[in-house]
Order: structure tokens, then C-alpha cells, then sequence
């Protein structure tokens, strides 16, 4: 008798696990350059590696023409949802200029939890109780992960950290919940949707960094250390927009969010950094999460 839920299952989770780990390693390659290349120029990257990665999808794939009249909402939808992914990370960014990072990037790792409750009371996704305590898993082992003691000397310039914050995460979880409803409207294309991505994140990304990245010294090994890593990473986004289609985002967005643990991993491996007992039961908690994840 064949199994007919595994097809469906794959055709999300496979993604899924494609995303975390390329943005787990992405992450591992940013925290490796970040000394040599500003952040608000890594935006810059970032917009330039998604226009190479998704227009190289959308032009290889079949897609519905943009002109067409009945798909018109699902693309205004799925910009709309990636100029809040935009702003979410303009908002991280501007948070961790002026409040403390361990703090803030703690914080900005809760955003799948919020999305979790946006698609039950927006989308109706109803989860059974072994998968919420599994999302619970993931989404408490990757705060766990996230979370340094702060020390003495952590630079605090403003409180508008906290608001900032706060906003961010709400954007991203925002983004996440429109991405998924745009697949309920007609014309819906996760080719279409790769595009969208690439103008959400050029109007967003795109003018923050030429308003803050452009000046000061510039290199080929800046290049090459600044776009490896955001291809990465935009080849994540890629595969999030796949699993998005198929999958309950009350799952996807925990799994892709977990990449600290990849990180972890790649931090360990080869930046030679000390994984202390914390980490290891965090590490713990997502695995344990990740297999219970799937129904």
C-alpha cells in the first residue's frame, strides 16, 4: 500500500532542512567576515545575491505571466510581505547599533513563536499537541542558543533598542503569515513569489544600504567574503518560499529558524569557538523538536 503522505511531506520538508542549513552556514560565514564588512553593506550583498538567486529561478522555471489579471493580488501580496521582511531586518540592524546583541539577537530569534499564533488566529492552522510541544522545543533550544550573558562593558546608546526590537520580530513573523496566505490567492507561483522577494528586499535592503554601506573602502576579498555567505543566505529565503508552499508555516518558519544550531556547529568546527554545557542541551531541544516536527 503506498504512503500516500510522504510525497507532500518531502515536497516541504526537504526545503525546509535545504534552508536551515544554508542559513546556518550563511550566518557561520557573516560571524566569521563581520569585522571586514559593514552590515548595512552586507544588505547591499544580501539584495544582490537574491537578485542572482531567485531571477536565475524565475527565469528557468514555468511561471504565470505577470500581467495576468487574476494574479495581480498574490504579487502586491507577496511584495507586500517581503517589504516587511525588508524592514524587519532594518529594524534588527538599527536595534543592535543601539542596545546590547546579546539582548537583541536573543530577542529577534523568538520571531517563529509570534508566527506560530498569527497563523492560528490569521490562517486557522491547527497544529496537534505532540507538534506544538515540538515547535515549543525548537523555538526554546534556538533562545537557548542565541542567548550570551551580557557582560560589563555592553554598549547601550539608546532604549529605542527595545521598540526596535520588538518590531522587528513583528515584521518578520508578519512576513511569514502573508507569504503563506498568498498561497491561498489566485495566480499563486512560489516562481512569482522568488521575484517578489527580490523587490521587497531591493526597495528595503537595497536603499538602506546604499544610504549607510556605500562610503569607505571597498575590495575583492570584501566581495568575496560579503557574497558566498548572502547567496547562502539567499538561497535559504529560496527555500523557505518552496517549503512555505506545501508546509503549515507553523512548522516551516520554527525548522528554517532553528539555523543557530547549524551555526553552533560550524562556529565549533571551524572558527574553533568553545560550545558550553547550554548549547549542547539547546542542541538537544531542537533535535529532539525537528524529529517530532512532521505529523
Amino acid at each position: 500500500m503506498p504512503a500516500a503522505p510522504s510525497t507532500p511531506l518531502l515536497l516541504w520538508l526537504t526545503p525546509s532542512l535545504t534552508a536551515l542549513l544554508l542559513y546556518g552556514v550563511g550566518q557561520g560565514l557573516v560571524k566569521k567576515y563581520i569585522g571586514e564588512v559593514p552590515p548595512a553593506r552586507f544588505c547591499l550583498y544580501f539584495v544582490l545575491a537574491k537578485a542572482i538567486v531567485n531571477l536565475g529561478f524565475y527565469f528557468t522555471q514555468d511561471h504565470p505571466s505577470l500581467l495576468a489579471a487574476d494574479g495581480r493580488e498574490f504579487v502586491l501580496t507577496g511584495i507586500l510581505a517581503y517589504l516587511f521582511d525588508g524592514t524587519g531586518w532594518i529594524l534588527y540592524f538599527e536595534s543592535i547599533v543601539a542596545g546590547p546583541i546579546t539582548i537583541v539577537g536573543t530577542l529577534s530569534a523568538a520571531y517563529p513563536a509570534l508566527t506560530v499564533v498569527f497563523a492560528h488566529f490569521f490562517l486557522g492552522e491547527e497544529l496537534n499537541g505532540l507538534q506544538y510541544l515540538a515547535v515549543t522545543l525548537v523555538i526554546g533550544g534556538c533562545l537557548g542558543l542565541s542567548y550570551s550573558p551580557a557582560g560589563s562593558g555592553a554598549k547601550i546608546t539608546s532604549r529605542r533598542w527595545i521598540p526596535l526590537s520588538l518590531l522587528a520580530l513583528t515584521c518578520w513573523a508578519t512576513a511569514q503569515t502573508i507569504v503563506k496566505h498568498s498561497y491561498s490567492l489566485a495566480g499563486s507561483s512560489e516562481v512569482t513569489l522568488a521575484l517578489c522577494n527580490t523587490i521587497g528586499g531591493a526597495v528595503t535592503l537595497g536603499s538602506y544600504g546604499l544610504l549607510r554601506g556605500v562610503g569607505g573602502r571597498h575590495s575583492m576579498r570584501e566581495y568575496v567574503h560579503s557574497l558566498w555567505p548572502m547567496g547562502m543566505m539567499a538561497g535559504g529565503d529560496l527555500g523557505v518560499i518552496i517549503a512555505s508552499k506545501h508546509g503549515p508555516i507553523s512548522i516551516v518558519t520554527p525548522l528554517t529558524g532553528a539555523y543557530p544550531l547549524v551555526t553552533l556547529v560550524f562556529a565549533a568546527l571551524a572558527l574553533k569557538e568553545r560550545v558550553t554545557a547550554l548549547q549542547y542541551a539547546c542542541v538537544g531541544l531542537i533535535i529532539v523538536g525537528m524529529v517530532l516536527c512532521p505529523p
